[in-house]
């Protein structure tokens, strides 16, 4: 039996924030906080003039709620855990509330019968933490793309992270090193879009606290080692329909040729607001190292099949796994708004009748057929967010202009930072 429960929110910086509450707790209820947290930055500045935390209107509570059914083991001793979603004072929805703004993108897509399931694929950089509480990229040298084993992982962090993921009921599909060492990828089982969503956010945060047992400092930075490559999280995503069945499908093959009208609508949102998307999905300053040209990383607007060089690559897997990639995200970005504004903006699309652009004929290296790409900054893509309304009112127009307010301050805080420096001021959180 646990003694105690860990009840938690993900932020508007992606930070997950809570209690430990005592047994008691346990089942359907809720526990207060500071609405104003959501006015807080990296340093811990309070912002005061942050828009819709009445942090000039008294500091007033907010209210975390949580269904006890959705309780689970922890990864402390005679620990559960729990997310939950966020109310005013007033017991309104609280409209800051990103795990909210997810939920509302899932009803939208309910309006069509269909409901949204998704795939989430993270990648992070290991750090060894040196004597002097430094910094170092772990020393693996014999670590190699799909490397597994001791080569790619000396000091054995991952397995560890693999038996408490099992222990704690998170349904890995895999673990592997991915193409820069000493980087590695973590992917987790398809499911409905918040319970999916739910489990990445949690595995986050457990992944990087046994990592740091073992002294290593987990980050799901986007490019903490300038020479090396970025680190993305690849949301793919499919819909079933009433009766349970892959609503993408037309039948046993997949790839651009047998898209149906869902399928193209969906891109087609995906590529009219391509820049718009870029200020959710990419919300740090060194998302933009990350989103260049040429990097695989979902820069420019495009999509295609069998591609890792567009931003949607649709699967040339067929039937029941048939599914949308999108792949410009990071996982600095709050996953839950992230994923919304994916939804939302395929729903325009679909909804909307966008026309869908050829896909891409280039290589993506020397040569592709792009129009455009995302913005070259973190301010920037706050100017294409805020260009972009239809986006941002159907994310939550609240949530959107306060992401926008505590962005844009991000930008002045960091400016002049960089390489260690600014990894060094995101990178104990991320």
């Amino acid at each position: 039996m646990a003694d105690r429960l860990r009840a938690m929110f993900c932020d508007h910086l992606s930070l997950m924030r809570g209690k430990y509450l005592p047994a008691s707790k346990m089942k359907s209820d809720a526990t207060r906080m500071a609405r104003p947290t959501f006015s807080v930055h990296w340093d811990k500045d309070l912002i005061l003039d942050a828009p819709h935390t009445k942090c000039r209107e008294g500091i007033p509570d907010m209210e975390l709620r949580w269904d006890g059914a959705e309780i689970r083991d922890g990864w402390e001793p005679e620990t559960k855990v729990v997310t939950g979603d966020l109310y005013d004072s007033d017991g309104a929805r609280l409209p800051l509330c990103p795990r909210g703004a997810l939920k509302r993108a899932v009803a939208d897509w309910g309006q069509h019968g269909l409901a949204p399931k998704v795939g989430l694929e993270l990648e992070a950089f290991a750090f060894a933490i040196q004597p002097d509480g430094s910094l170092a990229p772990l020393h693996a040298p014999g670590g190699i793309v799909y490397g597994t084993g001791p080569f790619a992982d000396p000091v054995g962090f991952t397995d560890a992270i693999w038996r408490q993921a099992e222990a704690s009921g998170f349904r890995l599909e895999l673990i592997t090193a991915e193409y820069d060492t000493p980087q590695y990828e973590f992917t987790l089982a398809y499911d409905g879009v918040v319970k999916a969503v739910d489990e990445m956010v949690l595995f986050r945060q457990m992944a990087r606290e046994v990592a740091l047992k073992h002294g290593i400092l987990l980050t799901f930075l986007p490019k903490p080692v300038l020479e090396k490559g970025g680190s993305g999280l690849h949301v793919n995503l499919s819909f079933a329909d009433a009766a349970g069945n892959n609503a993408l499908m037309t039948g046993p093959k997949g790839g651009p040729d047998h898209l149906n009208a869902l399928g193209r609508g969906c891109v087609a949102g995906w590529m009219q607001h391509h820049k718009g998307l870029a200020g959710l999905l990419a919300p740090t300053v060194g998302s933009y190292l990350r989103l260049q040209p040429a990097s695989m990383s979902g820069y420019w607007c495009n999509w295609g099949g069998d591609h890792r060089g567009v931003t949607v690559r649709v699967s040339e897997e067929g039937g029941p796994k048939t599914r949308l990639e999108h792949r410009m995200a990071d996982a600095s970005c709050n996953p839950y708004t992230a994923v919304a504004a994916i939804l939302q903006a395929a729903r325009l699309g679909y909804e909307g009748g966008y026309a869908l652009p050829a896909p891409e004929a280039g290589d993506c290296f020397d040569r592709t057929d792009a129009g455009q790409g995302v913005a070259i900054s973190l301010s920037g893509a706050m100017d294409d967010l805020a260009a972009d309304t239809a986006l941002g009112n159907a994310v939550g127009r609240e949530l959107v202009d306060h992401h926008i307010f505590m962005k844009r301050i991000e930008v002045d805080k960091t400016a002049g930072l960089e390489g260690a420096a600014l990894r060094d001021y995101y990178i104990w959180y991320v």
